[in-house]
């Protein structure tokens, strides 16, 4: 979700309860377009993060310390020299704009109290940190911006600073019911993008949002909605901005599964069960927790990019291949025809002109007529034995191909397991497990280093689970953790689930006495569901039964079992319900 207005505006509601009448103590610069600032207010001392990134413009409270470089950047030493123990006196948000003001006050060289204004501007590209005199004249920024980069605004020292407003949006606080009918509700757009294009600070989500509470769709346009659904959407806006005013915000993160989806300030209702909802004291936890957890599963997805290509490319192979396989197993259909004509040939060909094309026969199989094609070269004898060598290769074609097809598709089936691996792995050593997996079958070249601990690194665990009635379940997170939890944890009365006929983890549920609640039968089903390639489905068919009944064929490759004696559930993909236990996934 984009760092919108609504978003800073509670971030702002935090900073003046935190350093509201404080001091600055000390301002770092780590980075070329972040500010690292130490203030101590009334609850005490505060380290605040505030980054212009282009990607990842932030600003919050963090506990974390980074590393600054030995030698200041200058924009870092005017700022020391002017504001490093200035007292903050006041902090505000311009409208709904994504810009923080901190108004600062100092003694200069002569003992005069001075203000300088230090601006947070979180505009995307466009983000920057710029301190200005208290004529709001630029002082310095830690980004220049020239004529020559943008013909809208200078940021530059001397020049006047201001607010650019390019898209001439209106103030959600000031804008009337009908300036909202008229500006919103008749632009030629759809309901939702009109909401966030006419309103300042107001993201596509929380325009969703909007909608949603309004029970209007978000893609009707917006010109077709009657005059009772524009009042009923000024509403539902209306009172989101008064529960801003009143500065009641719940910091939240939106979750499916363990991937954050989403975050915002207000409570969300747009999102169904599937979906998970955490909730945070402060603005900065759960921005730093959202970006954290984005980040590690960022960090993952890159470093299993390699590993996805070759999945990738070995699975397109196979299908291309396995296409290919059945197209010639279909031509092998052709095989008994070929031997009826030959059997016929010799049946009724002894009376036969030399130099025929072709000739009518009883098929005495089916008692019909047919017409066998001739080569007129050959004599009746090499015609027969020319069909007869037809249907023998293709007899061969189709016993070698049935063969074939099976070794393809269980190729594919294996790579598919390998790629939902993949999308489960949260950790590098279960990226280490699948990279194993995919050398031992030949997809990844071995490289010997000589070296026997070479491998030595944290093993992955399965995920574990406890139900809501106190059963352990346990998940298997790739192929091989799948054989362990199924032949090594799992006892016979044990309870085992997967997804039916798609790639999916084994679910293990341990039991003493082969006995369990309905409950906990749901929650091993819905996490069946969500460690599968039908996670994005709303039901997914879950097959269960005890361990017991489960075999592995001799020979078969890691994950694969085969089974005759099954129950079958439908089941959400939805694990809200439940925890992972207190250890070391």
């Amino acid at each position: 979700m984009a760092f919108d207005g609504i978003t800073i505006a509670a971030m702002v509601c935090e900073l003046k309860k935190n350093l509201m009448g404080g001091r600055i103590n000390k301002i770092a610069q780590p980075e070329n377009d972040e500010l690292l600032i130490t203030g101590k207010g009334p609850e005490g001392s505060k380290r605040l993060l505030l980054s212009a990134s282009a990607s990842l413009p932030l600003i919050y409270f963090t506990s974390k310390n980074k590393v600054s470089p030995l030698t200041a950047p200058n924009f870092c030493m005017l700022l020391r020299k002017h504001i490093g123990s200035a007292r903050i006196i006041d902090i505000r948000q311009p409208g709904m704009e994504r810009v923080v003001e901190f108004e600062l006050e100092h003694l200069n060289e002569l003992g005069d109290v001075c203000r300088k204004v230090l601006v947070m501007e979180l505009m995307g590209k466009h983000s920057n940190i710029i301190f200005c005199d208290d004529k709001k004249m630029i002082l310095d920024s830690i980004k220049h911006v020239s004529c020559n980069v943008s013909s809208v605004r200078e940021v530059l020292p001397g020049r006047p600073y201001f607010i650019p407003q390019t898209q001439e949006k209106l103030n959600p606080f000031t804008v009337t019911e009908d300036d909202f009918l008229e500006k919103v509700c008749r632009k030629p757009a759809s309901i939702s993008k009109a909401i966030y294009t006419t309103l300042t600070g107001l993201s596509p989500v929380m325009a969703e949002e909007i909608c949603f509470r309004a029970s209007i769709s978000g893609s009707d346009a917006a010109q077709s909605l009657d005059e009772a659904a524009c009042r009923t959407l000024y509403c539902v806006f209306s009172q989101l901005m008064e529960q801003i005013r009143k500065e009641d915000f719940t910091p939240t993160i939106v979750y499916r599964g363990d991937e954050p989806v989403e975050y915002g300030v207000l409570p969300f209702r747009q999102y169904g069960n599937q979906y998970r909802f955490e909730t945070f004291e402060t603005v900065s936890e759960m921005l730093e927790t959202y970006y954290a957890s984005r980040d590690t599963i960022n960090r993952i997805r890159q470093k299993s990019a390699d590993l996805r290509k070759i999945v990738q490319t070995a699975l397109e192979r196979n299908r291309k291949k396995l296409s290919l396989q059945q197209k010639q197993m279909k031509d092998t259909q052709k095989k008994d025809k070929y031997k009826i004509y030959g059997e016929l040939i010799n049946a009724y060909g002894y009376g036969l002109e030399e130099g025929c094309k072709s000739f009518q026969a009883l098929n005495y199989y089916t008692n019909e007529e047919i017409t066998i094609p001739l080569d007129p070269t050959l004599t009746p004898q090499e015609n027969s034995k020319k069909y007869f060598e037809r249907y023998g290769k293709l007899k061969r074609t189709e016993e070698a191909l049935t063969e074939q097809l099976a070794d393809t598709q269980s190729e594919i089936t294996h790579l598919e397991s390998i790629s939902n691996a993949l999308n489960i792995a949260l950790e590098e050593s279960d990226l280490a497990q699948i990279k194993d997996e995919l050398t031992e079958y030949g997809y990844i070249k071995k490289h010997f280093t000589g070296k026997k601990g070479a491998k030595m690194q944290a093993k992955s665990k399965p995920f574990h689970y406890v139900s809501s009635d106190g059963y352990d379940i346990f998940v298997g997170k790739n192929n091989y953790q799948n054989d362990e939890l199924t032949f090594k944890l799992a006892t016979g009365n044990d309870w085992w689930f997967h997804a039916k006929k798609m790639p999916g983890s084994h679910v293990v549920v341990k039991t003493k006495d082969g006995t369990l609640p309905d409950r906990t039968f749901e929650e091993a089903g819905s996490l069946a569901a969500y460690y599968s390639s039908g996670r994005t489905a709303p039901k997914v068919e879950i097959d269960y039964l005890q361990k017991k009944n489960v075999k592995k064929p001799a020979g078969a490759k890691p994950g694969f079992v085969v089974y005759y004696t099954n129950y079958s559930l439908m089941a959400s993909p939805d694990i809200s319900a439940l925890s992972l236990a207190d250890e070391k996934r």
